[in-house]
């Protein structure tokens, strides 16, 4: 009798207790993978609220270069070139992104 329940538990084991403790985990990684509704609703407005700070950062840059062409010079002597060139490839990225909807 004992030579039989050992295999017997062996297989059960085998052929129930782990493939519902697998499948248990599985289904439990899937829904906690997924997005809400509330939080991409919060990372549209995060969006439309960055986008509309870039652009105001546009309107404030484009006043200051009208009333003094030099200002970025004076302010970052060293870093300018490289701030414009990374500002320009964000903007550029944010346009692209906006026209294609994502």
């Amino acid at each position: 009798m004992e030579g039989v329940i050992g295999p017997i538990v062996i297989c059960t084991i085998l052929f129930i207790g782990l493939p519902w403790i697998l499948f248990h985990y599985i289904t439990k990684w899937k829904t906690a993978a997924t997005i809400t509704g509330a939080d991409e609703k919060l990372l549209d407005e995060l969006y439309d609220l960055a986008r509309r700070l870039d652009d105001r950062l546009c309107s404030i840059e484009r006043i200051m270069t009208a009333e003094n062409p030099n200002w970025k010079q004076q302010c970052l002597p060293d870093a300018t070139d490289r701030i414009a060139d990374e500002l320009s490839q964000v903007r550029n990225r944010g346009r692209s992104r906006a026209r294609t909807g994502e």
